[in-house]
């Protein structure tokens, strides 16, 4: 019989499950923590603590949790300005790993807040420019270290030092570099019973080792447990908490999107559905505890968890058992990790930096709208060349105003003010025909479409204003209005003040809930439209028509 807290009949799935998925994060979170400024330690740490409470605390039961490319981009960023505006690694590591823990923190705050549902309303073309631009970079910083070089600090000063690599590149390092990318991408033709990343990490090394190659090696790695790293958190100088901030917010908002994502794949292949608020709460919870111990913050990894379902996960348990594997390592061949060539990280490093690029999204730059395509690139250059914060943010608020413009366009040559005159019979809509013979020359109307909003208040005023002087009443259809916002609410009051003034009546049909009482809380109605003039049908129409005109010619 299944125990409440677990059924054991997934157990031999969730170990086989949570083993792969481990033995897959093992070379990834090394390389990761190494690409980070922070060593192969921090990302190790990363990846146990993380993977574990993200598992048992989140919203997706077969999420495999770790450090990811995109999350350990804007790492690598907090990392190279705390040490360049504070000093040596030493003396940056407290707002390093404070930035890290906030991240976390302000997770857990888009949990509780239900933001998790608001991840989905982020324009394509801003996250598909930004991770091909996290892809680049991740390409751009192994480069030199793929030729036994240390690398420039920044993608520009990569550009412009990239003939160093021709002239100091270290053959041996290229060599082992090469030997790891080609096992990555051969391996699988031969079996893929066993993952490719793994077995290039192991076999580079060795042939390394055996040969004796002078190149750049990871270093010593701890064996023990890690140690918490709270006490400098209270020293921080005040300046710092700008960076602090700023990049902890970033690092939550990238790591909830990029969690999200996976969780969606998860949902896909799992025909399930995730918990994405509980799962924002899981990955802050694992985020912040794994900066109190040095780690790398991370997210919902993609292949991870794939792999972990198709070897048979099925609950909670195979993530967190793929955290326990990692911990396993660590104390016990944690050392052995020392022996691995920086070379092979990179090696292992640029297929991961192919792999984010969108390429399906490249591939239809001219097919797309102008406007997406614009977006997608000014937020792809701003990324990989500029600043990934102003990135994001340039690119939400320009796919937004460009969008609101669109839609507004669409309003325009949609919504006309027409005299029934002006319209053939049978090309009106059939509830109107009624009011053709009588009103044709001197009664106008105006449909409006969606909401009246801000990006479409501007227009509705205009067009409002594109009126003769034979205009005895206008109707106003507002049957597919659902919702009015203020600027809406005062373009509106503008026309409906100006044809007051002018003695010319005006009748709303089909007014809806949201819009009718935001109409009636600014004393629109009644002040510029009468009660007895707003009509839930165009069938009532005529009747309050000509009470409306008898009325106004008096």
């Amino acid at each position: 019989m299944a125990n409440k807290f677990y059924d054991f009949k997934n157990l031999k799935g969730d170990l086989s499950g949570g083993l792969v998925a481990g033995v897959i994060a093992l070379p990834l979170a090394l390389a990761f923590g190494v690409q980070s400024g922070l060593g192969a330690t921090a990302g190790l740490y990363g990846a146990i603590i993380l993977g574990i409470l993200a598992a048992l605390l989140g919203g997706t039961a077969t999420q495999a949790s770790g450090p990811t490319g995109p999350m350990t981009v804007v790492s690598a960023a907090v990392v190279t300005l705390a040490v360049s505006k504070f000093g040596g690694i030493e003396s940056a590591l407290p707002i390093i790993l404070l930035t890290f823990f906030l991240g976390g923190i302000f997770q857990i705050l888009f949990g509780i807040l239900r933001a998790g549902s608001y991840i989905k309303y982020f324009p394509y073309p801003v996250i598909s420019g930004f991770m091909t631009g996290v892809g680049l970079i991740i390409i751009l910083f192994q480069l030199f270290p793929f030729f036994g070089l240390n690398s420039p600090k920044s993608t520009i000063a990569v550009l412009q030092n990239l003939p160093d690599i021709f002239t100091g590149g270290n053959l041996a390092a290229i060599g082992i570099g090469l030997l790891t990318i080609l096992v990555y991408y051969l391996f699988p033709k031969i079996t893929k019973a066993v993952p490719s990343t793994l077995v290039a990490l192991i076999l580079a090394t060795f042939v390394a080792y055996i040969l004796k190659i002078d190149v750049p090696l990871i270093g010593d790695i701890p064996s023990g447990l890690p140690e918490l790293k709270v006490a400098g958190f209270f020293s921080i100088p005040a300046e710092a908490y700008a960076l602090i901030i700023e990049y902890a917010i970033v690092l939550a908002a990238l790591g909830s999107i990029d969690s999200l994502l996976t969780s969606v794949i998860a949902d896909n292949i799992t025909k399930t559905r995730h918990q994405s608020n509980r799962e924002l709460i899981g990955q802050g919870i694992g985020n912040a505890v794994a900066a109190m111990f040095g780690g790398l913050p991370g997210a919902g990894a993609t292949k991870g968890t794939v792999i972990n379902i198709n070897s048979g996960g099925k609950t909670r348990l195979s993530g967190a058992i793929h955290g326990f594997f990692l911990l396993i390592i660590l104390l016990g061949a944690g050392s052995l990790a020392a022996y691995i060539p920086i070379p092979v990280l990179a090696g292992i490093l640029i297929p991961v930096g192919l792999n984010i690029i969108d390429y399906k999204a490249l591939k239809h730059l001219l097919k797309v709208p102008r406007s997406d395509t614009f977006v997608l690139l000014l937020v792809l250059l701003i990324t990989t060349f500029g600043n990934l914060i102003y990135a994001v943010g340039i690119g939400i608020v320009l796919a937004s105003v460009l969008f609101m413009k669109k839609v507004g366009d669409l309003a325009e040559e949609r919504t006309e003010i027409k005299s029934l005159g002006e319209t053939q019979p049978e090309t009106l809509w059939a509830d109107e025909r009624t009011l053709y013979a009588e009103y044709k020359n001197s009664v106008y109307i105006k449909h409006l479409y969606g909401p009246l909003f801000f990006g479409f208040a501007s227009e509705f005023q205009s067009m409002a204003d594109k009126r003769d002087e034979n205009m005895k009443a206008l109707i106003i259809r507002m049957d597919r209005v659902p919702y009015i916002d203020q600027s809406g609410l005062y373009a509106l009051e503008n026309v409906l003040f100006d044809l007051k003034n002018k003695n010319i009546p005006v009748i709303l049909v089909g007014l809806q809930d949201q819009p009718k009482d935001k109409l009636q809380a600014i004393g629109i109605i009644p002040n510029l439209v009468q009660e007895d003039a707003i009509c839930p049908d165009i069938e009532t129409v005529p009747k309050v028509l000509k009470n409306v005109l008898n009325l106004y010619k008096k």
